[in-house]
């Protein structure tokens, strides 16, 4: 929790104050008692005092003016809240294999008509790229809150050999990091990388996140350099979270490319493992329904930003119930009709 006031604490140095009084007030009164020996009688007459009863409304009193003086700080709680802002990267996979007709007409024409929907939802606060990978990976579309450009990129995709996942998270990653300025390219050859004299981004702090994310649809297993968890862990260093989308099934299916019927699998398990590295989710869409609820899903859940929220009129309602019981036990205790 912070404050939009913090120096209004200092008058918290009251309250220790104020019981110091209160205590003082209670030994003179005592001291008083002891010098009329016949109120002994009195007390007597009237019965059994309220005891420790008394104190109750002055410390009710005194944590209703604690939470006062904390509303006069005004108090904030940090929160992660819907945002309507951000960049998200649709990687798509459009290697032959999303040719296959187990979705209607095939898995790519629907994964394009559920990314089409996806993006006419966005709002304009929304940057969305678009990449596509099969051997090689492209950044078809810069993001860009220009509804009518991207739905234009989504309509140009067309197959291609090959299915290189890794590359399509390199190409989803280096877009996000033209558009934001975080992050930067990445070099993908090994030997440049250990002599490379640059110094290395300082991975950001688990849980934290930019506001920016990928959502990787893809059909197949990889089998293009480079791995594809060896990338996902560059996009956690980034905070960047990965939603993977896994199309079809683990067994398969087969697909007529050119005359050739070639059978493709879907690798779930690494598509989960990217997903929970990123700390994003992995979902599985075996109809034309099940992608049109995934991408419905991700619209509403995807953003999120860490926000401080002023949390001053909570505080205020628990001062305001406090002040109120130190009343109600006052009036009940000490204020009785006879």
């Amino acid at each position: 929790m912070s404050f939009i006031w913090p120096f209004m604490l200092a008058l918290l140095l009251l309250i220790p104050l104020l019981i110091v009084v209160y205590i003082l007030l209670q030994r003179r009164r005592q001291k008083y008692a002891l010098r009329y020996a016949s109120l002994s009688l009195v007390k007597e007459a009237l019965g059994r005092g309220p005891g420790w009863r008394r104190h109750v409304p002055a410390a009710l009193f005194l944590i209703a003016l604690t939470f006062m003086i904390i509303a006069l700080a005004r108090p904030q709680a940090t929160t992660l809240v819907p945002s309507a802002e951000g960049t998200i990267i649709l990687a798509i996979d459009v290697s032959g294999s999303m040719m296959a007709t187990d979705l209607q007409p095939n898995r790519m024409e629907a994964a394009k008509a559920a990314a089409r929907a996806f993006v006419e939802k966005q709002p304009e606060t929304v940057q969305v790229g678009i990449v596509s990978f099969s051997d090689n990976a492209f950044v078809v579309q810069p993001p860009t809150d220009d509804k009518d450009a991207l739905l234009a990129a989504i309509s140009r995709l067309n197959w291609q050999r090959g299915t290189a996942i890794g590359r399509g998270l390199v190409a989803s990653l280096e877009a996000i990091a033209e558009k934001t300025g975080q992050g930067g390219e990445i070099n993908l050859n090994p030997d440049e990388q250990n002599n490379s004299a640059e110094p290395q981004p300082t991975p950001m702090p688990k849980g934290k996140y930019q506001n920016a994310i990928i959502v990787l649809l893809t059909d197949g297993e990889n089998n293009q350099w480079p791995e594809p968890v060896d990338i996902a862990q560059i996009a956690s260093d980034r905070g960047i979270r990965v939603y993977t989308v896994g199309v079809g099934s683990e067994e398969g299916a087969i697909v007529r490319i050119q005359g050739r019927a070639i059978r493709t699998r879907l690798d779930e398990q690494t598509l989960r493992t990217i997903s929970e590295m990123t700390d994003g989710i992995y979902y599985n869409a075996q109809t034309e329904s099940d992608l049109v609820k995934v991408y419905e899903n991700l619209s509403t859940n995807l953003v999120l930003k860490t926000d401080k929220t002023e949390v001053t009129a909570y505080v205020t309602a628990i001062a305001a119930a406090f002040a109120l019981l130190a009343g109600f036990f006052s009036l009940l205790w000490f204020n009785r009709l006879p």
